[in-house]
């Protein structure tokens, strides 16, 4: 597109408004190449006069990456609330015999709780004198349908962290640490090394050892609903650990076996197996009833939980996002489903005056590269929540340029440090920004900047997305 015919395509400056911004705005645009080629959205309007600063392709449809979490987030705090708990326990059918014994399945009953601290419930059940479980160590994790990725994942996210599968129990973001080391010689294979040291995944490990100043390069493999994890490389003499962070293929089972390690570690003797209860879609909600009152072993009440919707903000944490959806789909719905989730975040946008053909969502973490939403209307849900009862808890679950989450290290030493709470997103050719600035006249402004179909490095589009940023301060 040529240079005249781009600046048509930009600016609507507000009746009666000064233009500088704007204009400003259209001549970064124009003149920066990791500008042109890419196809760029942005909303920027008062919040006091809601009179609109800037607009260019406003009401398109672009992909928004991690920004569907500012979705989720006020869906949650809304629905669910800020004091909102989740409930984990440890049951047993009976309790433990004179002898400290428990004849019968213990069982993990996940309750959505997306920081789980299992040594905490294994320290109470060794408390009530528990000495052996004659039966196995069930997690169940029916509290959520059995539904792990959303529709529109790519098929190795779940291989990564970012891709943690989704259930009602979580235990360390439902990943493990894997460490590779260099051997002691060329041609050694390399060393390997799991944290928490639970025995999960086999592994084929296939990284060797290459002389001193050599590549390093490491490739992770694992099969959808593989049990093993490939890997291959090379790691050079006298290199520093590198560590991967992996996502666990069922992490109902990785709690079972976690506990039942925990346990034993307390001196307690489990004879059974670990094993994992799912729920199916579409099988009847929560977990079967059992034929006598259950015994409870342990039992732990999360903290509140816009603590952790800060988490999901702040770091763009993307398991925590797909079961705070599930969560207010349990509650609102009775149905612990991504499709209750979805159903309720459309009763609330409506609410909100946001129109179904301003967005379509697919999860709640923003992976699903079928989302799609319009600036407009990431800036209606911002004028919507700013207008709330809850402006001030929802503004701050929101990273601070310059400061802290994912913009602790963007706009630092320069006028917007402190000044913008935003949300970002990246995916392959999709970078996102959206929030709340604070100009210099004292005002706040609602933005969003949404680029897709970048073919420039992630870095390159958001140096120029943050001089946009900036210039909304003046």
């Amino acid at each position: 597109m040529k240079a005249a015919g781009f600046l048509l395509a930009l600016c609507l400056a507000a009746p009666g408004h000064s233009a500088s911004p704007a204009r400003a705005i259209d001549r970064l645009l124009a003149s920066s190449p990791a500008a042109r080629g890419a196809f760029w959205g942005i909303q920027i309007t008062e919040l006091k006069t809601g009179r609109t600063v800037y607009q260019l392709n406003a009401d398109r449809l672009f992909v928004p990456a991690s920004n569907t979490k500012l979705f989720t987030t006020a869906l949650a705090l809304e629905r669910l609330g800020p004091q909102f708990t989740f409930e984990t326990l440890v049951t047993a059918d009976r309790p433990p015999d004179a002898d400290g014994c428990i004849r019968g399945s213990v069982r993990l009953v996940g309750g959505g709780d997306p920081n789980l601290a299992l040594a905490e419930l294994a320290d109470q059940v060794a408390a009530k004198g528990v000495k052996c479980l004659d039966g196995d160590i069930v997690a169940d994790d029916a509290w959520y349908a059995w539904e792990p990725y959303a529709d529109g994942w790519s098929i190795d996210d779940p291989t990564y962290e970012h891709g943690a599968a989704v259930s009602a129990i979580a235990v360390n973001d439902n990943t493990i640490g894997v460490s590779v080391s260099p051997g002691a010689r060329e041609s050694d294979p390399a060393a390997i090394a799991i944290d928490p040291a639970v025995e999960y995944y086999s592994i084929d490990n296939r990284v060797r050892t290459v002389a001193a100043g050599g590549d390093s390069a490491i490739h992770v493999h694992r099969a959808p609903g593989s049990m093993e994890l490939q890997l291959s490389g090379t790691v050079p003499l006298g290199a520093p650990v590198h560590p991967l962070v992996l996502g666990i293929e069922d992490p109902a089972r990785y709690a079972a076996l976690a506990l039942r390690q925990l346990l034993e570690a307390r001196g307690i003797r489990v004879n059974g197996n670990a094993v994992a209860r799912h729920r199916q879609p579409g099988e009847a909600s929560g977990a079967p009833a059992p034929q006598v009152d259950p015994t409870v072993l342990a039992r732990h009440v999360s903290a509140p939980f816009v603590e952790d919707l800060r988490v999901i903000d702040k770091t763009s944490q993307n398991l925590h996002a797909e079961m705070a959806l599930r969560a207010v789909g349990r509650a609102r719905r009775g149905e612990g489903t991504r499709a209750a989730g979805l159903a309720e975040l459309r009763a609330f946008l409506a609410e909100a005056g946001i129109a179904e053909a301003s967005y379509s969502i697919e999860d709640g973490s923003g992976l699903s590269r079928p989302n799609l939403a319009t600036p407009a209307a990431v800036v209606k849900l911002l004028r919507y929540m700013y207008d709330s009862p809850v402006r001030d808890t929802w503004v701050d679950l929101l990273p601070v340029a310059g400061r802290d989450g994912t913009l602790a290290r963007r706009f630092d030493d320069t006028p917007a440090a402190g000044r913008i709470h935003a949300k970002t997103g990246t995916l392959a050719h999709v970078n996102a920004l959206s929030g709340y600035a604070r100009r210099r006249d004292g005002g706040w402004v609602a933005f969003s900047i949404l680029v897709n179909n970048s073919n420039q490095s992630a870095a390159a589009v958001r140096a120029v997305m943050d001089k946009v940023a900036i210039l909304v301060l003046k």
